[in-house]
């Protein structure tokens, strides 16, 4: 091993586990008995631990074996302790190489890292309730917090568990008292490595891949296939299926059509997609297919969608939902006003944009109006919202207004800007439209659907047109 390759140790605290085989060849040779680290018996409590080293010793062999700097081999002799070929005796929490006389002994190869046996659960699980009866009971904090969330994860294992660690129990008070004591300090140096307490830096941590296996190569192929043949919780596969559902929508995974005004400085794609456009674009009224949400979401989607709702003699449901959610986000001190216009239009007996909700719905929505707040129209809105998901919104997409904007939709063709072009269009940038008179388009939008939506005074059409009551 080089001096270089000893710098990227200390650099790198997590190399490859390949990088690890020619470690091993230099911990076999430090517990040479001729040329290694010289080791002792050390009398540990009442018990006498063979082969005892100090840091010191260990400290001195690298220096002198590798031709390195102290604080070279320091570095290197503590990543032999933070991947458990070397274990502490007395202070097993603390995985780094102490320059004194801080005792350590060198791992059985049965736990060195390259073996390649997982770290599972379930041995963590038995291990911990062997402890727990041999302590009777009194784990350190950290081991009895990993012990409480595995008997909770594995609750319909745990009789198993118990039985196993009751027999290894058992099996263990068989042997000598120093080989059961050398046996037990093997064991938790290495579940310190692989458990490590909360908040620790665990040398063996490989991210995502650290629970897999850190030497398989990357499997390619279909990721729905993959994620499939093993049991993942249900929140992924959701998450996957809405990715490739939306995979043609998203500019992060797919190139913007006509081109991504931040790269071209083209403001094209902002004009197709404003919310003020005639004709939108194919991809927009395919994207209204996806869901319900995805339509009334998309200012355009929902000036189409009003106009199915007003051919089908319900556009009061729309105009009652925008209500209440005007509503809700709206000043506070518009509350009051805002909930007897509501009470006025959609929900009072004979009201000109009555709408058709549950008896006990409307009751409670009726009452909690004494007294108006934001939420107070949850439930009303909550079950307008339902009715149109469930069956306005499937009838829309085959209706004849639907299918004549999916006719009419622009499928813009794609920019080709050459490197001049790209100049001529950061030269004649244009600023976009600004956010006052965006503002102010709304607010005007806004004003004419509370005109639209206001209840109609026969009596005052009467007097003003001047009609003949005959």
């Amino acid at each position: 091993m080089t001096i270089r390759t000893l710098r990227d140790y200390g650099q790198h605290y997590r190399p490859r586990m390949a990088c690890l085989k020619n470690v091993e060849v230099f911990v076999v040779e430090m517990q040479d008995p001729k040329s290694g680290v010289k080791g002792a018996d050390q009398k540990l409590n009442v018990t006498i631990i063979p082969h005892v080293i100090n840091g010191q010793d260990v400290l001195a062999w690298i220096v002198t074996k590798m031709k390195v700097t102290t604080e070279e081999a320091q570095a290197f002799g503590t990543m032999l302790v933070a991947y458990g070929y070397i274990y502490p005796l007395q202070n097993h929490r603390k995985l780094v190489l102490v320059p004194d006389s801080t005792l350590y002994r060198f791992q059985t190869p049965y736990f060195w890292p390259v073996q390649k046996w997982p770290a599972e659960d379930i041995d963590y699980a038995i291990y911990l309730a062997r402890r727990n009866i041999r302590k009777k009971g009194m784990l350190e904090p950290y081991e009895q917090q990993h012990y409480d969330n595995l008997h909770k994860w594995m609750n319909p294992k745990w009789d198993f568990i118990v039985m196993q660690a009751t027999e290894q129990y058992k099996a263990n008070k068989e042997r000598k008292k120093p080989d059961r004591v050398v046996l037990d300090c093997q064991e938790r140096a290495y579940w310190i490595v692989h458990r490590p307490p909360r908040r620790t830096h665990s040398a063996m941590d490989y991210g995502l891949d650290r629970l897999i296996d850190p030497n398989a190569e990357e499997v390619t192929g279909d990721i729905t296939r993959e994620i499939h043949s093993v049991y993942v919780p249900s929140v992924l596969l959701s998450f996957v299926k809405f990715v490739t559902t939306h995979h043609n929508h998203d500019p992060f995974l797919t190139t913007p059509v006509p081109s991504n005004p931040w790269i071209t400085d083209s403001d094209e794609f902002w004009q197709l997609n404003s919310r003020s456009v005639d004709i939108p674009t194919k991809l927009s009224v395919e994207r209204w297919v996806l869901s319900f949400w995805e339509l009334i979401s998309d200012p355009r989607g929902r000036v189409d969608f009003k106009l199915f709702l007003k051919k089908e003699h319900s556009a009061e449901n729309m105009a009652f939902y925008e209500a209440a959610e005007e509503m809700r986000w709206g000043a506070a001190s518009a509350i009051p006003e805002k909930s007897q216009f509501i009470f006025n239009t959609f929900l009072k007996p004979g009201a000109p944009r009555w709408i058709n909700i549950d008896g006990r719905t409307m009751g409670l929505t009726v009452k909690g109006l004494v007294v108006p707040h934001r939420y107070v129209l949850d439930a009303a809105q909550t079950h307008i919202f339902l009715l149109m998901k469930k069956d306005t919104f499937y009838r829309y997409l085959k209706s004849p207004v639907h299918k004549d904007m999916q006719k009419r939709a622009l499928v813009p063709a794609p920019h080709v800007f050459t490197d001049a072009q790209l100049e001529a269009n950061v030269r004649n940038r244009n600023p976009g439209i600004s956010p006052i008179l965006q503002w102010q388009q709304e607010e005007e939008e806004k004003a004419a659907a509370a005109v639209a939506a206001r209840p109609i005074d026969v009596k005052a059409m009467v007097a003003t047109n001047k009609l003949d009551r005959k």
